[in-house]
């Protein structure tokens, strides 16, 4: 991703990092709440069940889970859930970002490879071969995504993985396990997208400028709504080939065929990512909702996502009922690009936009630039430096998937953030309330 703003630009880590694991990363859908080995020798990532005695066992988890699952999908968007962080909830965005995960370590990044920028496995056993444990899930379509950016001609005497225009992004896959779908009180459609990897997706990145939603994604009825989103990831969601739909119309044809096969049972759709996946994620929920009036809950699940659209699409996204969690590393500057965002306290009524911290004599040339963003949905705010293990990790660090899973593993509440402070500032809590007797 970019970690640029307007016009100053510095450059990333220049390689794309999977996130490291050990053996034991990820989580199956059957374990109790997890927590981090606090050793401070080891800082890898190792997860490993919650002994008795936790604050909520996995059976309490399970059947708050059934019983509520609207509310854990957003459906009062996450109010009281957040903060303190709750266990079951903590257990469903760490479930989501093992699809993510999946969606890396099925990608091939081999760019001497004969099938580099595809998927490394067989559709049906891309899941367990990508060793992230037994989900109950079954991949029904794989996703590309092609660039729209037109290279000179001289760039195809150079290698082929420097323009390579389209390549796999990710999936879809529905829950099949009986058991799984009584655990989750509903039948569950997963649409998975990695972060950036390619060339020509680094080129889109950085065509930070916003341009107007396309009518066919707009909210119906709201063609001159004024929505508008970051052009690279709009023409990577949009752009096609005649050898390769675009990503939209894949999403849309496998969309209308789970509501075919599904629709008449309970069903969510939840689209999640890290990254550019992330901005992805959001520009297809919207496009979901837009399009498909009889379309079942839809939520995404972002981490370390990029600034998408301005404060009419972030409007828009609200109407239509769009649920969208964003986990943000405050120590990630993917998170803080590209454009200036502006005063999340304005009203959707408001003629004018406020951009934070500008006089308004410069206010309006900012609005002419078309880079005044707009934050979207519920966030989810964690911090490297107050995890113990993390504290030190240099910027590209910050980003990774691994850091962000990490990071909500031990996440606890605003007022202690990590779960290696827990209990001392739960005692000393308690003692204070104990002396005021």
């Amino acid at each position: 991703m970019r970690v640029a703003a307007i016009a100053v630009t510095v450059k990333p880590f220049t390689s794309p990092a999977t996130p490291k694991f050990t053996h034991y990363s990820v989580p199956s859908t059957s374990i109790n709440p997890l927590k981090i080995s606090t050793a401070t020798e080891n800082s890898e990532f190792s997860w490993t069940s919650l002994k008795h005695g936790s604050f909520f066992t996995h059976s309490t988890n399970s059947a708050k889970l059934a019983r509520n699952w609207m509310e854990y999908h957003g459906n009062n968007n996450w109010e009281g859930l957040l903060d303190p962080l709750d266990d079951a909830l903590r257990s469903e965005i760490l479930r989501y970002g093992q699809f993510v995960e999946a969606a890396y370590r099925s990608f091939d990044f081999d760019p001497s490879s004969p099938s580099y920028a595809t998927c490394k496995f067989p559709k049906n056993s891309l899941l367990t071969r990508s060793c992230i444990g037994e989900t109950g899930y079954k991949p029904t379509k794989n996703l590309r995504a092609t660039c729209g950016i037109q290279l000179p001609g001289w760039i195809d005497r150079g290698p082929s993985w420097v323009s390579t225009q389209s390549s796999w992004i990710g999936y879809v896959a529905v829950c099949q396990d009986k058991e799984e779908i009584a655990r989750l009180g509903r039948r569950d459609v997963v649409i998975a997208f990695r972060g950036t990897a390619t060339c020509m997706e680094w080129l889109e990145n950085l065509r930070a400028t916003l341009t107007s939603l396309p009518d066919d994604m707009a909210n119906v009825g709201r063609k001159s709504c004024g929505a508008m989103v970051e052009s690279g990831f709009l023409s990577l969601y949009t752009s096609g080939t005649a050898t390769c739909p675009s990503l939209q119309n894949m999403v849309r044809e496998e969309v209308r065929r789970v509501l075919d096969m599904y629709g008449d049972e309970p069903l969510s759709l939840t689209i999640t990512g890290h990254s550019l996946g992330a901005a992805l994620a959001t520009l297809a929920a919207q496009d979901i909702n837009s399009n498909f009036g009889n379309a079942p809950m839809v939520t995404v699940i972002s981490f370390g996502g990029p600034r998408v659209g301005n404060q009419s699409f972030r409007h828009q996204l609200e109407k239509i009922g769009t649920k969208i969690l964003r986990i943000v590393n405050s120590d990630d500057l993917i998170t803080k690009v590209p454009g200036i965002v502006i005063d999340n306290n304005d009203i959707a009524n408001k003629q004018d936009v406020k951009v934070a911290g500008l006089p308004n004599w410069v206010q309006k040339r900012v609005e002419n630039t078309q880079l005044v963003y707009a934050d979207v949905g519920q966030e989810l705010r964690l911090s490297s430096k107050e995890c113990p293990q993390l504290r030190k990790a240099g910027v590209a660090a910050c980003h990774e998937l691994g850091t962000y899973l990490q990071l909500v593993n031990g996440f606890v509440s605003s007022n202690c953030p990590f779960r290696a402070t827990a209990r001392r500032v739960l005692g000393k809590q308690h003692r204070e309330k104990l002396a005021s007797l």
